[in-house]
Protein backbone atom coordinates (compact mmCIF):
# COMPACT_ATOMS: atom_id res chain seq x y z
CA UNK A 1 0.00 0.00 0.00
CA UNK A 2 1.18 3.23 -0.79
CA UNK A 3 2.33 6.03 1.59
CA UNK A 4 -0.60 8.51 2.58
CA UNK A 5 -3.19 5.79 0.90
CA UNK A 6 -5.71 4.75 2.84
CA UNK A 7 -8.63 1.81 2.43
CA UNK A 8 -11.61 3.33 3.42
CA UNK A 9 -14.86 1.44 4.09
CA UNK A 10 -18.24 2.09 5.91
CA UNK A 11 -21.57 1.09 6.95
CA UNK A 12 -24.41 0.72 4.24
CA UNK A 13 -26.52 3.93 5.93
CA UNK A 14 -23.25 6.12 5.62
CA UNK A 15 -23.14 6.81 9.31
CA UNK A 16 -19.88 4.83 10.28
CA UNK A 17 -17.29 5.51 8.01
CA UNK A 18 -13.51 4.36 8.62
CA UNK A 19 -10.63 4.28 7.00
CA UNK A 20 -7.51 1.59 7.51
CA UNK A 21 -3.89 3.14 7.64
CA UNK A 22 -1.59 0.44 6.89
CA UNK A 23 -1.96 -2.56 4.47
CA UNK A 24 -3.74 -5.24 6.33
CA UNK A 25 -2.32 -8.23 7.94
CA UNK A 26 -4.42 -11.14 6.69
CA UNK A 27 -8.31 -12.00 5.15
CA UNK A 28 -9.75 -15.24 5.79
CA UNK A 29 -13.25 -16.62 5.10
CA UNK A 30 -14.91 -18.08 8.84
CA UNK A 31 -17.32 -20.77 8.28
CA UNK A 32 -17.45 -21.85 12.33
CA UNK A 33 -21.67 -21.99 13.24
CA UNK A 34 -21.23 -19.21 15.45
CA UNK A 35 -20.04 -16.75 12.42
CA UNK A 36 -23.02 -18.38 10.15
CA UNK A 37 -25.27 -16.84 12.81
CA UNK A 38 -23.82 -13.91 13.28
CA UNK A 39 -23.98 -13.05 9.55
CA UNK A 40 -27.11 -15.02 8.51
CA UNK A 41 -24.76 -16.54 6.11
CA UNK A 42 -22.55 -19.65 5.12
CA UNK A 43 -19.51 -17.75 6.19
CA UNK A 44 -18.00 -14.64 6.76
CA UNK A 45 -14.95 -12.93 5.51
CA UNK A 46 -12.70 -10.84 8.08
CA UNK A 47 -9.70 -9.16 7.62
CA UNK A 48 -7.06 -8.76 10.45
CA UNK A 49 -5.50 -5.03 11.01
CA UNK A 50 -3.32 -3.44 13.72
CA UNK A 51 -4.97 -2.00 16.00
CA UNK A 52 -3.58 1.05 16.03
CA UNK A 53 -4.44 1.23 11.84
CA UNK A 54 -8.22 1.25 11.78
CA UNK A 55 -9.63 4.81 12.40
CA UNK A 56 -13.60 4.65 12.67
CA UNK A 57 -16.08 8.18 12.58
CA UNK A 58 -19.54 7.97 13.26
CA UNK A 59 -21.51 6.53 16.07
CA UNK A 60 -21.08 2.83 17.20
CA UNK A 61 -22.02 0.50 19.70
CA UNK A 62 -20.94 -3.08 20.77
CA UNK A 63 -21.55 -6.20 22.26
CA UNK A 64 -19.63 -8.58 24.26
CA UNK A 65 -19.71 -12.49 22.51
CA UNK A 66 -18.22 -15.48 22.97
CA UNK A 67 -16.39 -16.89 20.07
CA UNK A 68 -16.12 -20.26 18.75
CA UNK A 69 -13.35 -21.18 20.78
CA UNK A 70 -14.70 -19.96 23.73
CA UNK A 71 -13.04 -16.58 24.29
CA UNK A 72 -14.90 -13.25 24.16
CA UNK A 73 -14.57 -11.27 21.99
CA UNK A 74 -16.51 -7.64 21.18
CA UNK A 75 -18.28 -6.76 17.97
CA UNK A 76 -18.82 -3.14 16.74
CA UNK A 77 -22.07 -1.87 14.51
CA UNK A 78 -23.90 1.32 13.68
CA UNK A 79 -25.93 2.58 15.60
CA UNK A 80 -28.72 3.22 13.01
CA UNK A 81 -28.88 0.61 10.23
CA UNK A 82 -26.96 -2.13 12.67
CA UNK A 83 -23.85 -3.28 10.06
CA UNK A 84 -21.36 -5.37 11.75
CA UNK A 85 -18.11 -2.96 10.92
CA UNK A 86 -15.23 -5.24 13.43
CA UNK A 87 -14.42 -7.21 16.00
CA UNK A 88 -11.69 -7.07 18.76
CA UNK A 89 -11.25 -10.33 19.96
CA UNK A 90 -9.67 -10.68 23.23
CA UNK A 91 -7.37 -13.52 21.78
CA UNK A 92 -5.93 -11.33 19.35
CA UNK A 93 -3.58 -8.89 21.20
CA UNK A 94 -3.17 -5.80 19.20
CA UNK A 95 -5.48 -6.92 16.27
CA UNK A 96 -8.58 -6.00 14.92
CA UNK A 97 -10.69 -7.58 12.57
CA UNK A 98 -12.64 -6.08 10.15
CA UNK A 99 -15.52 -7.48 8.20
CA UNK A 100 -13.75 -7.40 4.48
CA UNK A 101 -17.23 -6.71 3.29
CA UNK A 102 -17.39 -3.49 4.06
CA UNK A 103 -14.13 -2.38 3.03
CA UNK A 104 -14.65 0.09 -0.28
CA UNK A 105 -12.70 -2.38 -2.20
CA UNK A 106 -13.48 -5.28 -0.63
CA UNK A 107 -13.16 -7.32 -4.02
CA UNK A 108 -9.27 -6.44 -3.34
CA UNK A 109 -8.95 -8.78 -0.67
CA UNK A 110 -9.98 -12.30 -1.48
CA UNK A 111 -9.69 -15.23 1.79
CA UNK A 112 -6.00 -16.45 1.76
CA UNK A 113 -7.70 -19.66 3.72
CA UNK A 114 -10.76 -20.99 4.87
CA UNK A 115 -10.81 -22.05 8.55
CA UNK A 116 -13.49 -24.12 10.08
CA UNK A 117 -14.49 -26.01 7.40
CA UNK A 118 -15.63 -28.47 9.25
CA UNK A 119 -18.66 -26.63 9.46
CA UNK A 120 -18.81 -25.88 6.33
CA UNK A 121 -22.14 -25.81 4.54
CA UNK A 122 -22.25 -29.11 2.07
CA UNK A 123 -23.73 -27.63 -0.84
CA UNK A 124 -20.75 -24.94 -0.71
CA UNK A 125 -18.15 -26.63 -3.29
CA UNK A 126 -14.28 -25.31 -2.55
CA UNK A 127 -11.99 -25.36 -5.27
CA UNK A 128 -8.74 -27.72 -4.59
CA UNK A 129 -6.59 -24.54 -5.00
CA UNK A 130 -8.22 -22.84 -2.26
CA UNK A 131 -6.19 -23.71 1.19
CA UNK A 132 -8.50 -25.10 4.04
CA UNK A 133 -8.20 -26.11 8.02
CA UNK A 134 -10.70 -28.22 9.48
CA UNK A 135 -10.40 -25.47 12.49
CA UNK A 136 -8.59 -22.65 13.39
CA UNK A 137 -4.32 -22.62 12.25
CA UNK A 138 -1.27 -21.07 13.65
CA UNK A 139 -0.37 -17.67 12.08
CA UNK A 140 3.29 -18.16 12.20
CA UNK A 141 3.20 -21.04 9.63
CA UNK A 142 0.14 -19.63 7.55
CA UNK A 143 0.40 -15.62 7.14
CA UNK A 144 2.68 -13.99 5.02
CA UNK A 145 6.68 -12.89 6.66
CA UNK A 146 6.13 -9.70 6.63
CA UNK A 147 2.67 -9.59 8.07
CA UNK A 148 3.99 -11.53 11.04
CA UNK A 149 7.32 -9.21 11.16
CA UNK A 150 4.67 -6.29 11.10
CA UNK A 151 2.65 -7.39 13.77
CA UNK A 152 5.63 -8.24 16.04
CA UNK A 153 7.30 -5.13 15.83
CA UNK A 154 3.82 -3.69 16.54
CA UNK A 155 3.51 -5.86 19.80
CA UNK A 156 7.09 -5.35 21.16
CA UNK A 157 7.04 -1.55 20.56
CA UNK A 158 2.99 -1.57 22.16
CA UNK A 159 4.71 -3.20 25.08
CA UNK A 160 7.21 -0.72 26.26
Amino acid sequence: MEKNKYLTGGCICGQVKYKITEKPLFTQACHCKDCKVITGSSYVINTSVLDNTLVVEGEVASTELKAGSGATCRAYFCTKCGTYIYTDYASAVGRLTVRTKTLDNSESFPPQVNIFIKDKDPWLNLTDDVICFEKMYDPKKIWPEESLKRYSEYLKSSSK
